[in-house]
């Protein structure tokens, strides 16, 4: 193997891996003499990986580029490193040297530290540019090997970002200090022009930002003013990640932006806004984006809730159902008429488990009919319709409304008040299915929810089909989770008082590069669903004793949170501090 200053090439590469025993002579022949597709100047990963052959030793592996990368790391004694988007401080790596110079080399700078700065390249004995930068900049380089593909992307994603950053600061000089609604600067206004929500670096920049935020699987975006520098936030699998921080004024050009695609009122900056955004992906899938504005001290903060529409084609089991689990629900809205409600915190799934539901009920046959605040996800098979206080139209008003629109099947976006609560129970005894959502601990607490709202003990008993509650947790990276003994006390202190047993072993999180060294990847739900029975609704009283509809519920069939989460765990899916930090103790149980 050279080790002088050069550049990969194709049959250099090929007659490696043959000695390395990872390819076969006839594939080392076949692609000896492989001209590059499309045209260009493509690495020789690239060219290799791009015809997905099985290693020599491990057909069951591919050879990508990636896994090309990797080895040759190893080859050349240096660090592999997956490029995450996420932890790279984009406008301090673009500083260390012109995109020229990173173009001519193929190198991208992905961190800087003290005196040091890390380089990825996918060139392991080009070293020529590291003596000539450590000269010039009297920094010191640290080299690492990266997929060739990944730097060729980021490098022009990067430069492209950083320059639209610098042109929008430099136009509008002076523009951080000026913007409305900064209220601790609102005696400067008047001098300073501000920047403009159209300029091509800031649609740039807002175009960058929501891409990029579908790549990475994020749920929400958010956009948070601060006094000089702003801040943009992805929340993924339910954890908050720090993604790019931006002049105030950029931000607020962002903000407007965004409002003028979500058609919102960009003047006003004092009162919260709604408002929503179709987009497409870079694969070309539709996406919706549900808009939400706040005043703050420093101006306006935006949150994107991001909604995939696939999750509508997830079915039961991929939500997290177990078989037994999707045999009950389905039992229960497949009935003709009765209220079923689902219950949880905000950002549980509840929303995703009733659209699912009713992407099932909305069949040729049926008509069915929601009511939402917002409407969070529009589906072509469902007539929605929004909630606007404005002009009265709440959503008692709106299901008195849909009960003369010949509806089967009704869904309320939440039960907020008596009213409303009176409207859904009206319609389950006219002979609709009504489906809704209340904020509770668990199953049995919603029956004290509805009680506390005023409804009546007899009506409860006449149309409550069943309650679902329901959390998210994170699950276990597929690629690095191990099998490891289960703590005895915390599996305990999670089951008790429903089991003793406890499992000898179960999977622990671990990190690696697909899950950003967090040991998760993707989140799933536990559910816990009250079914009534004759023997429930005989308890249900004004006066009735939580504990003891409760226990009855276990005796009868439901599977508590807790317990639902000690079976996830068992299986694998996810661990003992997932489930522990997203189900309320057991002592809570029954209460609202």
């Amino acid at each position: 193997m050279r080790t002088d200053n050069h550049r990969l090439e194709l049959t250099e590469v090929l007659d490696l891996l043959l000695a390395c025993g990872l390819i076969r002579a006839e594939d080392r022949d076949a692609l000896r003499f492989e001209r590059p597709r499309g045209g260009g100047d493509p690495h020789p990963f690239s060219i290799i990986g791009e015809r997905r052959l099985s290693r020599a030793d491990r057909p069951q592996q591919v050879l990508t580029a990636e896994a090309l990368t990797e080895w040759m790391a190893d080859e050349a004694g240096l660090p592999f490193l997956r490029i995450d988007p996420l932890k790279i401080d984009v406008a301090s790596v673009c500083e260390v040297v012109s995109h020229a110079y990173a173009e001519t080399y193929r190198i991208l700078p992905v961190k800087v530290e003290g005196g040091e700065v890390t380089i990825a390249t996918a060139e392991p004995f080009e070293t020529e540019w590291v003596s000539v930068l450590e000269q010039a900049m009297r920094i010191r380089i640290k080299r690492v090997l990266a997929n060739p593909a990944d730097i060729v992307r980021y490098l022009a994603e990067f430069y492209s970002l950083a320059r639209s950053i610098r042109q929008a600061v430099n136009l509008h000089a002076g523009a951080a200090g000026g913007m409305v609604g900064n209220f601790e600067q609102l005696v400067q206004l008047g001098s300073r022009k501000s920047l403009d929500a159209n300029d091509q670096a800031i649609v740039h920049i807002v175009d960058w930002m929501l891409q990029y935020a579908f790549e990475q699987r994020a749920s929400d975006i958010h956009i948070e003013p601060r006094r000089e520098v702003g801040n943009v936030r992805f929340r993924i699998d339910g954890v908050m990640h720090a993604v790019y921080q931006a002049p105030s004024a950029v931000m607020a050009a962002m903000t407007s932006r965004i409002k003028l695609m979500g058609r919102m009122d960009v003047v006003e900056k004092r009162r919260p806004q709604d408002g929503r955004i179709k987009t497409r992906s870079s694969t070309g899938e539709e996406i919706e984006l549900r808009l939400s504005t706040m005043p703050t001290a420093f101006g306006e903060k935006l949150v994107l809730r991001i909604f995939d529409p696939t999750v509508l084609l997830k079915s039961f089991p991929e939500l997290g159902f177990g078989r037994e689990d999707e045999r009950r629900w389905r039992d229960l809205f497949t009935q003709p008429h009765g209220i079923i409600l689902v219950t949880g915190p905000t950002g549980s799934g509840k929303t995703t488990t009733l659209y699912s539901t009713l992407r099932e009920l909305a069949t040729p046959e049926t008509n069915v009919c929601t009511v939402e605040d917002p409407i969070e996800m529009v589906y072509p098979y469902l007539n929605q319709m929004q909630v606007q206080p404005g002009i009265g139209l709440d959503f008692a008003t709106g299901v008195r409304t849909l009960l003369r629109q010949d509806p089967d099947v009704i869904m309320v976006g939440e039960i907020r008040d008596l009213e409303t609560a009176e409207m859904a129970v009206q319609a389950a005894l006219t002979g609709h299915l009504v489906l809704s959502t209340l904020h509770t601990n668990d199953a049995p607490s919603a029956i004290v929810r509805l009680l506390d709202l005023g409804v009546p003990p007899y009506l409860i008993r006449s149309t409550v089909l069943g309650v679902l509650a329901q959390r998210l947790v994170r699950t276990l990276c597929p690629h690095c989770r191990r099998r490891a003994p289960i703590d005895e006390a915390q599996w305990k202190a999670l089951v008790k008082p429903w089991t003793s047993a406890v499992p000898g072993r179960a999977n622990e999180p671990v990190g690696c590069l697909e899950c950003r060294m967090t040991g998760y990847f993707g989140r799933a739900g536990i559910y816990e669903m009250l079914v009534m029975t004759p023997a429930l609704r005989a308890l249900i009283a004004v006066d009735a004793d939580m504990a003891r509809v409760r226990e009855l519920a276990v005796r009868e069939g439901m599977q508590p949170l807790r317990l639902a989460g000690a079976r996830q765990i068992a299986a694998g899916v996810t661990t003992v501090d997932e489930v522990l930090r997203n189900t309320p103790p057991a002592a809570e149980s029954g209460r609202a």
